[in-house]
């Protein structure tokens, strides 16, 4: 039986403010996890992108903080570590939404900000801390903030925390917050053996939610597959699927050389606004631009993976993989940037004859086949390979050897 926000024991204030964003029932995830997290219970979450999974760490955490008030003023009661800038503004974000009828404040520590700034921030008073793990290790390591108060430790998306490299950082960390009572880890997926392993050095006991999209949500995301012979196709192919699908469009490459590329011939050819995100790009600059896509009702965005995670935008009505990711579970991040709140939304892919093994082991691994699909002006002129794996052949030595045993 689905559950209100009243039987989750929630605070009135907390309450309140989600009702007034619209929010009026709690997600799937946010029912199961919310109860097990004030139990007092360590949390090991797993659900997929847009379900609702910032919310059923985060209401829990700030309850914790009203349920047992702070005595005097001093540092972070709650941290949440994000793998990326963008992630950790938009955990930030959501944080403050609840500040004006809790008096509960949150700080956001992440790279590309001037130190003197988050510093000031920091000797303030402040209930939860937002932070990517590089930046906070630069912090305890230059002695200018410590983790002695800390009494819960979130870690949100704890997949790509280790895809970016991210382990021995969120440890050390782990390690400096000694005096926490509780633990939660968050992703996506847990189909990586080096998540659980993971979760098993920084969680102790922990109960596993892991709640699955129900059918009528899958289907929502309609995902298609473009065979593109060359370079000069797979342009023509792009700009036909942007014209196809008009709105908030998000286009995805695998390099910071490759936005500029794409950025300035879709300026060049394609009659609306082209913005481009990249993650050497200096973090107000990452926000500014974020901020201008949201506003704007017909634009592109073209992106390297670091607007996979935390880019949290209504009404994207395509997005398009220019490049296939390496990693499967990146393409379902992607994917994830459209039918949000909701809503439908489509997925395209462009892919050239050697992306087929990349194809493949996206379909294995989301159990679904993407459907493939043709624009009669702009057919394919080469057979596309196999997406399967060839198994290597037996040697006419080895079989001999094996007679030979006979």
């Amino acid at each position: 039986m689905a559950l209100d926000w009243q039987q989750l024991e929630l605070d009135d204030s907390l309450i309140f403010t989600l009702k007034e964003q619209q929010l009026n029932k709690p997600a799937k995830v946010q029912q199961q996890a919310i109860p097990v997290a004030l139990d007092g219970k360590d949390l090991l979450l797993s659900a997929p992108t847009g379900t609702g999974k910032t919310l059923a760490f985060l209401l829990p955490a700030l309850q914790h903080l009203l349920d047992f008030p702070r005595q005097s003023p001093g540092p972070a009661r709650i941290l949440v570590l994000a793998p990326t800038r963008e992630l950790a503004e938009q955990i930030h974000q959501q944080a403050q939404m609840f500040s004006p009828l809790t008096e509960l404040s949150s700080v956001v520590v992440t790279g590309g900000i001037n130190y003197g700034t988050q510093l000031s921030q920091l000797e303030k008073s402040h209930d939860l801390l937002v932070a990517t793990p590089g930046r906070l290790m630069d912090l305890i390591e230059a002695e200018q903030y410590q983790l002695e108060s800390v009494e819960w430790l979130i870690i949100d998306e704890a997949d790509r925390m280790l895809d970016m490299g991210f382990t021995k950082t969120v440890e050390e960390i782990a390690r400096h917050a000694r005096h926490r009572q509780q633990s939660i880890l968050s992703s996506a997926t847990l189909e990586s053996a080096g998540v659980v392993t993971f979760s098993k050095r920084l969680l102790n006991e922990p109960e596993l939610i892991e709640v699955k999209p129900p059918k009528r949500e899958r289907g929502k995301i309609l995902q298609y597959a473009y065979q593109a012979d060359t370079a000069e196709h797979k342009q023509k192919l792009l700009l036909k699927v942007l014209a196809e699908y008009p709105g908030r469009q998000i286009v995805f490459v695998k390099t910071r050389e490759r936005v500029d590329q794409l950025t300035g011939y879709l300026q060049a050819n394609f009659d609306q606004q082209v913005m481009h995100l990249r993650g050497d790009l200096p973090q107000s600059e990452r926000q500014r631009i974020i901020e201008q896509f949201k506003q704007s009702k017909s634009s592109v965005l073209v992106a390297t993976d670091v607007a996979a995670r935390g880019l949290d935008i209504d009404t994207v009505s395509v997005v398009v993989n220019y490049d296939l990711p390496r990693q499967a579970d990146t393409y379902v991040h992607r994917i994830g940037r459209t039918a949000r709140a909701g809503a439908k939304g489509t997925a395209v892919s462009l892919v050239e004859a050697h992306d087929a093994l990349l194809l493949g082991r996206i379909e294995r691994y989301t159990g679904e086949r993407l459907e493939r699909r043709v624009f009669e002006d702009l057919r394919p002129q080469y057979k596309f390979p196999s997406t399967e794996k060839k198994r290597p052949k037996k040697t006419a030595k080895k079989k001999s050897k094996k007679n030979k045993k006979r």
